[in-house]
């Protein structure tokens, strides 16, 4: 009896829980970045193509759009005195994903110029940040630049 009883509340237990398909520790679909606070190439570039099949609002209030399962680019930062500004630039309608180093979601979807979204950190953690672009509205897949920068957003 309490074997069965263990069972379904095992199976209940799995089926209430929220699924998140976002893998944080899948190998980043475009790149890996190290850099360090005064670091010399700012913004540092990564193109891309935004977009995915997961809908990003099951992490969080604020978190909007299309994202693939990997991250598209991980993030190891060493932060100096600046803050730290991830952003897109894009003619699509973009959206943007982290995981701090904190395992907190930071999401935005319209924080930059135009539909480019623009995350900030004024006072970044050192650690590891995974950053996805999303596509607003559809899966479908868009050229994008990822910014990140300790100077402005684009």
């Amino acid at each position: 009896m309490f074997k069965k009883f263990a069972v379904a509340a095992a199976t209940l237990a799995t089926l209430s829980a929220p699924a998140v398909a976002q893998d944080i520790n899948a190998d980043p679909i475009y790149e890996t970045v190290d850099l360090e606070g005064g670091f010399p190439d700012d913004p540092y570039v990564v193109y891309l193509s935004s977009g995915g099949t997961n809908d990003a609002s099951r992490l969080g209030s604020g978190c909007r759009g299309y994202i693939a399962n990997a991250p598209d680019v991980r993030l190891f930062f060493d932060p100096g005195t600046l803050p730290l500004i991830i952003s897109v630039a894009s003619r699509a309608d973009t959206t943007l994903v982290i995981n701090a180093p904190d395992g907190q979601w930071y999401c935005d979807d319209d924080g930059g110029e135009g539909l480019n979204p623009s995350v900030a950190f004024s006072d970044p953690m050192y650690g590891r940040y995974e950053i996805w672009v999303g596509t607003y509205g559809d899966s479908e897949l868009n050229d994008a630049e990822l910014n990140i920068s300790e100077l402005y957003s684009q």
